[in-house]
C-alpha cells in the first residue's frame, strides 16, 4: 500500500477517535447535569444511585465533576 492511502486511513482513524472522545465527554456532561438537577430538585444521592446502579459515593463524585 502506498503512503497516500495510508495517510488517508490514518486521518480517518484519528477523526473517528476524536468523535468518540467528544461523544463520551458530552455524555458525561449530560449525566453530571442530570444528576445535579435531580439532587437540587429533591432526590437524594441514594435515590439517584438506586436508579442508575452506582454507589452513592460515585454519584457524589460525578456531581462534583470527578
Amino acid at each position: 500500500m502506498s503512503s497516500e492511502p495510508k495517510m488517508s486511513l490514518r486521518a480517518s482513524v484519528r477523526a473517528a477517535q476524536e468523535r468518540y472522545e467528544a461523544d463520551i465527554e458530552a455524555a458525561r456532561q449530560g449525566r453530571r447535569e442530570a444528576f445535579a438537577k435531580a439532587q437540587r430538585e429533591g432526590l437524594s444521592l441514594r435515590e439517584i444511585a438506586e436508579e442508575v446502579g452506582l454507589h452513592t459515593s460515585r454519584i457524589g463524585q460525578i456531581i462534583e465533576g470527578k
